[in-house]
């Protein structure tokens, strides 16, 4: 191989290093950040959901479910990927 074919892949390789810490890192990292919200929800903690609605975890039922409490009564069960944002965390309880 010699330095022209070399020369021909230089910007291909280029165009991929630049995409890729531009676009598929932070990504990745932002997806890391969700993944680790998510698993810290805990009952109390107020959250706003993708679809907009905001509420209350009351329970935290396994891995991948929890029950938001939307107001006063009014319980729904909403996938825990589904969470946007958590508004305010509750303190871990003292044991």
């Amino acid at each position: 191989m010699d330095a022209s074919a070399i020369g021909q892949f230089l910007p291909l390789i280029l165009i991929f290093a630049i995409m890729y810490f531009l676009l598929i890192r932070p990504q990745q990292k932002k997806m890391k950040e969700h993944q680790g919200m998510v698993t810290a929800l805990r009952r109390g903690d107020q959250v706003v959901t993708q679809g907009g609605l905001i509420g209350k975890v009351s329970k935290v039922k396994d891995d991948s479910e929890i029950e938001v409490e939307l107001a006063e009564g009014v319980k729904v069960r909403v996938v825990k990927s589904t969470i946007a944002q958590v508004l305010s965390k509750t303190e871990p309880a003292n044991s």
